[in-house]
């Protein structure tokens, strides 16, 4: 048996790093992945769709070319083999880098295969026995499979897939109608295909306040994206020119036929197939591991981190995990989950930016609710990009005059709304944000005049 100080189930976006700060302390850390080093982002999530995304703004802006003035001749076409070889490209690039960071840790060992629990302190991969102290728990999560009608009769698709689809879909029917598959939506209706977004609910991306879901839908209806919602009879058949795919029972078209189908309806973690019950883990009912506020989980020297502890659903939450972890072990801090910040990104173009609560979250949380709104047609770098969709939206505490949370569904959305973010992050309220000085001409240089036009909602 092969004893280490510590060992790492899961190589995604916390391991390896928690792996470093062992090795730098002169800890031994055995790191064991059962197939790619770098998690969902890095091989099937942040890395390869953003690419795609550029890829597709690129195709995009050369079909809009004459409306900054400048003349391309012939049509545009796209080369789905090319545009996969660079998203490959960009993957590798980045799963490489991981693995020589890695296996280059004088005190490390990169271990694959699929590890299970043997006991508590035990781990096995493959023939081999190891053990540990500490173990930490970093195995992601994968896509849902729904048990719709007739989804195990016809060809389906998840985001593991179709990242490494080389080909063009005549017809891309995408069911969920959240983050990854608005994505998704624009990315192939930019590559030329015709998309469709089935959703089961009655708006997209339900959890958005409903302002940004409706300019969501227009932006993307705009790019000529077909959108079903109240899509209370989901289900899948084999047909004639591909694949049938039940909408609705009693209102518009019953069925949308499609080339290809993507299923993007959610997450689920990867913990059922690692003996967590022989060390006595306990999970929740949705499967994922049950972790304290210092991602502990109820079996001493245990701890969860990244997408299978349910706390959080992104790349920086992970690494959020692992600093939160690290600065508690090797720092003498005492950092906790619930002193986290959540911001994130829909990555469409032009990308929603958000952070902390909604509109609607905020007033069912009790507060009296300021709003400020300003469209992105009075912010001028907006208008000199000519990518004026959208608006800037924040919401603040009438009382307090803290800031509770803003968006931004705009050109810069992603980048700029980290300006609030940090002022959320340190405590500042909307004062602070309205004295600001901004640079001229920016995105966030509007923050201010948002805040200015901030009324009771």
């Amino acid at each position: 048996m092969k004893r280490f100080d510590a060992i790492i189930i899961g190589a995604g976006q916390a391991g390896p790093s928690l792996a470093g700060r062992f090795n730098d302390a002169g800890k031994t850390v055995a790191i064991i992945e059962r197939k790619h080093v770098g998690g969902t982002c890095v091989n099937t999530g942040c890395k390869p769709t953003k690419t795609l995304v550029a890829s597709a703004y690129a195709a995009h802006l050369a079909r809009r070319a004459a409306d900054y003035g400048v003349g391309i001749r012939g049509d545009i076409s796209v080369d789905m083999q090319a545009v996969m070889r660079r998203s490959h490209k960009v993957t590798l690039d980045s799963r490489h880098g991981n693995e020589n960071w890695l296996e280059g840790m004088p005190n490390c060992s990169l271990i694959r295969g699929h590890a299970r629990f043997e006991s508590r302190d035990v781990i096995r991969v493959g023939d081999e026995l190891l053990t540990a102290p500490q173990i930490f728990l970093n195995v992601g999560s994968r896509a849902t499979i729904p048990d719709f009608a007739g989804v195990g009769d016809v060809p389906y698709m998840t985001n593991t897939d179709i990242v490494m689809l080389d080909r063009l879909p005549k017809h891309l029917v995408i069911v969920g109608g959240s983050y990854i598959g608005l994505e998704y939506a624009q990315i192939y209706r930019r590559f030329g295909a015709e998309v469709t977004v089935v959703e089961k609910g009655s708006r997209l991306i339900g959890r958005e306040d409903e302002d940004i879901s409706a300019a969501v839908r227009e932006i993307l209806e705009a790019e000529g994206i077909h959108i079903r919602t109240n899509a209370e009879c989901i289900r899948f058949r084999k047909h004639g020119d591909g694949i049938a795919v039940g909408v609705n029972c009693d209102e518009g078209e019953p069925e949308v036929i499609g080339s290809d189908v993507l299923l993007a309806v959610g997450r689920r973690p990867n913990t059922d197939d690692l003996g967590l019950d022989r060390a006595g883990i306990e999970l929740d009912a949705r499967g994922f591991i049950k972790v304290d506020e210092r991602l502990a989980t109820n079996v001493d020297g245990i701890w969860a981190m990244g997408d299978c502890n349910g706390k959080g659903a992104f790349t920086h939450t992970a690494y959020n995990d692992f600093e939160i972890v690290a600065a508690n072990l090797f720092d003498g801090e005492d950092r906790k989950v619930s002193q986290r910040l959540l911001g994130y990104a829909l990555f469409i173009d032009p990308p929603l930016g958000r952070v902390g609560m909604g509109e609607e979250e905020a007033r069912k949380a009790g507060h009296d609710v300021l709003v400020g709104t300003r469209p992105m047609t009075n912010v001028g770098r907006a208008v000199e990009k000519g990518e004026t969709k959208g608006f800037m939206k924040i919401v603040a505490d009438a009382k307090t005059k803290k800031i509770l949370g803003a968006a931004l569904l705009g050109t810069g959305g992603d980048e700029a709304i980290h300006g609030v973010l940090d002022l959320m992050n340190v405590g500042a309220t909307y004062d602070d944000l309205r004295w600001a000085v901004p640079i001229h001409p920016t995105v966030s240089e509007l923050w201010p005049t948002v805040v200015l036009s901030m009324k009771p909602a």
